[in-house]
């Protein structure tokens, strides 16, 4: 007998910002639809949707690059024709313009700090607002954050203090929203994982594999691990979970002191 311990079959979610089969939302889709989840994926462009639509099989696939507010209005319109509510949306969507290189974070442009904002932070604000009406009293909206906006990586930039913002307006969008619904709203916050999008950050690679080595367990963090995190915030039994996050990180926060890590630094100094 299958038992649903999530209590996720049956349920609508909208999700966010799949790329790939290495994106997070590829995985929470995934993981989502095994447990009975109807879930509806939303692209960035017509271009990315012909290119998902084999990953995603039947699934219904729409486009809206949320740097249109127009574009999200629209698609908040054509959804509510065509469905009466929803019961959570996956916010997966981060955008960093890398292309001039590291630069020492006082030498981040406006445009460049702006436009990350608009897309990876105010984004979550804007379909928010634009599926309030839509979402099941008890819904849950979950974005992806990182495991830390403190630890001041040089070569990720300007984008921490863009999650930094992001994982601040989880509280005030939980506040304003408990005025009229239960709609909760959390992260999950991952450790370094292996993603086509963060194979565009410069020195990546390298980050990458201290951090799996930092990690308690000495693996990295896996995609599908934060996908179940995902997975159980969008379910009823996460009900008294609200304006938080869940660090999926194994463990790494704990450990930067660990003894293989130094004693491997002083034998390369």
């Amino acid at each position: 007998m299958t038992v649903d311990f999530l209590q996720l079959a049956g349920r609508r979610v909208l999700v966010f910002g799949v790329a790939n089969r290495k994106s997070v939302a590829f995985h929470v889709g995934k993981v989502l639809e095994e447990a009975g989840t109807e879930v509806l994926y939303v692209v960035r462009s017509e271009e990315r949707r012909e290119s998902v639509a084999k990953l995603l099989g039947e699934s219904p696939i729409f486009v809206c690059d949320v740097e249109h507010q127009e574009q999200i209005d629209q698609l908040a319109v054509d959804l509510s024709a065509q469905y009466d509510e929803f019961h959570g949306i996956v916010h997966s969507i981060a955008f960093g313009d890398y292309s001039e290189g590291p630069r020492p974070f006082h030498e981040t442009s406006k445009s460049q700090m702006m436009r990350a904002f608009d897309i990876s932070c105010f984004s979550l604000v804007a379909i928010s607002n634009a599926f309030k009406e839509r979402l099941a009293r008890d819904g849950s909206v979950v974005t992806i954050s990182i495991s830390t906006t403190r630890m001041a990586s040089e070569n990720y930039g300007f984008m921490a203090p863009i999650k930094a913002a992001l994982d601040s307006s989880l509280a005030f969008l939980a506040k304003s929203f408990s005025r009229f619904s239960e709609v909760r709203f959390n992260a999950v916050a991952p450790g370094l994982l292996k993603t086509s999008a963060s194979a565009g950050i410069p020195g990546y690679v390298d980050s990458y594999l201290y951090a799996e080595r930092a990690t308690l367990r000495g693996r990295a963090v896996q995609t599908p691990e934060v996908a179940s995190a995902v997975a159980f915030l969008l379910s009823p039994r996460s009900s008294g979970v609200n304006a938080q996050q869940i660090v999926v990180d194994a463990g790494m926060e704990v450990n930067y002191f660990d003894d293989r890590l130094v004693k491997g630094f002083l034998r390369g100094s």
